[in-house]
């Protein structure tokens, strides 16, 4: 009887341990929604961390570019053709005017430095000493001169008492000679004391001035291209003590300054004028040409090449511009000039700045710390940049490097703070 009693009991466990396809049959797609929703959630997360994109409500860090004028010049009025450099009228070797040891360099090549601004400190150990040793003797000849203060104002009642006592007959003509005599030496003595104490003062003045010099500024505004001493070294502004002592500590060029020298043979300088205007377009750009014009013919001819240099100056300054850069020069027919050309149209900005969607081009204008988006019409494209015919003003910032993950966070008024 327990043998038949034992058969039911296991049927019904193994009954439960069915799986009941019927009952289940309307939740069998909840798992995989629940899938694909923490697989969104998981690479929305992961594209945060990676691209490094901010959240709702913080500034976006955007790289800026500013919309520049586009230059042309009117095609094929040329009366000369020229090769030449880019040179700076105003460029420095920045130089101590004593010798001493570098102590502290504080510019790197690149830096835009102001007129006046620091830039190397040199070992004043010994000029400040001299500094303190002439403000000491000055100090000295101050209260020397108090102490003939003193002395003078006694000297001048001995011979007030001296001359009452002469009224009476008490005193000897001899003592109000002396007394008299010994004013006139206290007031000798004090004159002397301050021409003495203008001296010290005049002397403190030179030594201010030597401690001063150990400070290296900068003569003008400008650009660092060059770093030419480090800490520790010697610096002089003579040329001495071999190869161990340095010049100069920087080079500092004027960027306003930029200008172009050619080398025009002799025998068509008759084409340049003063004034004239020229096409100039760099070796590195050579799609975008800058306006310019004659400032100068230099009245010399070099007679081992048989030209003659002429000074050119932008019309416009361009942050591309740099010292040393090659050039091909255009010179442009006055006549040809002289009629009113239309200005080109529209600006340029990096091709980075231009992006496209279902409504068509725009950019993300920069302004009051916010990116808004405006709709423009774009031009041809060259060298990097393109131009922007309708919706962009001269100098407005643009927002560059506009990548797909970029226009992902960025939106129209999304707050943004430009990138170092």
């Amino acid at each position: 009887m327990a043998d038949v009693g034992e058969a039911p009991d296991k049927k019904a466990l193994l009954d439960q341990l069915r799986i009941d396809r019927s009952a289940g049959s309307s939740d069998s797609g909840r798992p995989l929604k629940w899938f694909v929703s923490i697989a969104l959630v998981a690479g929305l997360a992961f594209s945060l961390w990676f691209f490094d994109l901010p959240v709702a409500g913080s500034a976006l860090p955007v790289k800026t570019a500013v919309a520049r004028a586009a230059a042309d010049t009117s095609p094929g009025s040329s009366v000369l053709d020229a090769t030449g450099y880019v040179v700076a009228r105003r460029q420095a070797t920045v130089s101590s005017k004593a010798t001493g040891k570098v102590v502290e360099v504080l510019i790197e090549e690149g830096d835009v430095v102001k007129q006046g601004q620091l830039l190397a400190r040199l070992d004043a150990s010994i000029p400040k000493a001299q500094f303190d040793l002439a403000m000491s003797r000055l100090t000295s000849s101050r209260a020397g001169l108090a102490e003939l203060e003193v002395l003078l104002k006694q000297a001048r009642l001995d011979l007030d008492r001296t001359k009452g006592l002469a009224k009476r007959d008490l005193a000897s003509q001899a003592d109000l000679d002396r007394d008299g005599l010994l004013v006139e030496g206290n007031i000798a003595r004090l004159e002397r004391a301050k021409r003495e104490i203008n001296v010290s003062e005049r002397s403190l003045d030179v030594q201010r001035r030597m401690l001063d010099d150990m400070l290296i500024r900068a003569p003008f505004d400008g650009v660092v291209i060059a770093k030419a001493a480090q800490p520790g070294e010697m610096i002089s502004p003579v040329s001495a003590g071999g190869g161990f002592t340095r010049t100069g500590i920087c080079t500092i060029v004027d960027m306003g300054s930029l200008e172009v020298e050619v080398d025009v043979n002799e025998a068509y300088i008759n084409r340049v004028s003063a004034n004239q205007p020229v096409q100039v377009t760099l070796n590195a750009y050579p799609d975008s040409p800058f306006p310019a014009e004659v400032i100068a013919i230099i009245p010399a001819a070099d007679r081992n090449k048989a030209t003659v240099r002429v000074r050119i100056g932008f019309i416009e300054r361009d942050e591309r511009v740099l010292p040393d850069m090659g050039v091909r020069v255009a010179f442009l027919d006055e006549q040809a000039q002289a009629e009113p050309i239309e200005a080109p149209k529209g600006v340029l900005i990096p091709e980075n700045a231009l992006a496209r969607d279902t409504k068509g081009e725009y950019v993300f204008v920069v302004k009051g710390g916010s990116a808004m988006r405006r709709d423009v019409q774009a031009g041809a494209k060259a060298n990097g940049r393109v131009r922007v015919i309708v919706g962009l003003a001269k100098g407005e910032r643009v927002v560059d490097l506009l990548s797909d993950e970029m226009l992902l966070a960025l939106a129209d008024g999304q707050t943004v703070t430009e990138a170092e």
